[in-house]
């Protein structure tokens, strides 16, 4: 098709194929949005790697097809990084925007696995599961008559079966990785989600709040994660807590928001759930009204409600090299000016939390 067009029209076509690709909740279509960017730091030569998987997320996906966020969390991972170990970093993303689980596990973890087996390889991390939940919130939202929740259901088995296959994989396969780090999911669309299904329950005949119905699979998804993470010697960078939860403490228990709601390990799903269902719930904030303070907030999710906001431009599929946005001394307490200001930056930020410390 794109051949046939020039100017305009292909500008025209690129557009519709975005917003049919990727448009909304209806991630039903994919597209591999693949890069590398190298970290140069001056007066080094030695190069480590990061590997990244996952979909939109990590992919950087800013509403284009052949561009992406050059600051994705992967990237601002590896700049930390760079400066920490003294030394060059390449990030290599290998993304598949709208895909889900089991085609991130088998399309990109398994059969794109040569990346994580270079020796170089320091960090892997990978995110997966929200195509799954995103398309069956889709699928529940059209539902008139009796409400079926099977396909909340799969979402939340698959999620499961995926995650924990895909750790299984890492472990095999990057041998030379020093820190293996899984991101969990948040919440997009929580202040959309607040309304009532247009289905009735078939217990009480009545409609449903879609957020009530949602969270506790949210949450039963996000304990999984990180529980098989600890079971499979990964690390877990608890994205709902960073970003549904103030950076204060909003309702006076004593505990800054995020850092209540982050999982704890050891504590049982069950508990879990009622923490972040009931206990804390009221702290829960949409992401596209992050409070860093009680009177300044900062909009970590896309005009799209679903694609975390990033700070500086787009990058080309494909390689890319350059020096580091920030200098050394701009990163103050393992901080850069910008890591509380954008979903990328936050979600870079947490991941470099838990790095390792040498190559």
């Amino acid at each position: 098709m794109f051949s046939r067009l020039n100017g305009q029209g292909v500008s025209l076509a690129v557009t519709l194929t975005a917003s049919l690709v990727l448009g909304g909740d209806a991630l039903a279509s994919t597209i591999n949005q693949n890069t590398s960017w190298t970290i140069d730091r001056a007066g080094t030569t030695t190069k480590y790697r990061v590997v990244a998987y996952g979909d939109s997320i990590f992919a950087g996906y800013n509403g284009g097809l052949f561009s992406v966020a050059k600051r994705a969390a992967p990237a601002v991972e590896g700049e930390y990084l760079a400066q920490s170990f003294n030394s060059d970093i390449e990030v290599v993303r290998r993304t598949k925007s709208g895909a889900r689980a089991d085609d991130i596990y088998n399309n990109k973890i398994v059969a794109e696995r040569s990346y994580m087996q270079a020796t170089n390889t320091r960090v892997v991390m990978f995110e997966m599961c929200g195509n799954d939940y995103l398309q069956a919130r889709s699928a529940f939202t059209d539902q008139t008559g009796t409400c079926s929740y099977a396909g909340l259901d799969t979402a939340l088995a698959n999620c499961t079966t995926y995650t924990q296959r895909a750790m299984q994989a890492i472990n095999t396969y990057a041998t030379t990785a020093k820190a293996k780090i899984v991101m969990n999911i948040y919440y997009p669309g929580f202040d959309a989600d607040n309304v009532l299904t247009n289905c009735t329950d078939s217990t009480t005949g009545t409609r449903i709040n879609k957020r009530a119905k949602f969270l506790p699979y949210l949450a039963k998804s996000n304990w999984r994660t990180c529980n098989l993470a600890a079971q499979n010697g990964f690390q877990c960078a608890d994205a709902f807590a960073e970003y549904m939860g103030a950076d204060y403490d909003s309702n006076g228990d004593g505990k800054i928001d995020r850092e209540a709601l982050r999982y704890v390990h050891g504590e049982t799903e069950a508990a879990y759930v009622a923490r972040i269902t009931g206990t804390l719930a009221g702290t829960l904030r949409d992401a596209n009204t992050h409070f860093v303070s009680s009177g300044v907030s900062f909009d970590y999710i896309q005009s799209d409600n679903t694609h975390p906001t990033f700070y500086g431009g787009t990058m080309s599929t494909g390689s890319t090299t350059g020096a580091p946005t920030f200098t050394d001394t701009q990163v103050v307490d393992g901080k850069n000016p910008q890591w509380n200001r954008s979903g990328h930056e936050r979600a870079g930020w947490l991941m470099s939390l838990i790095d390792p410390a040498t190559p």
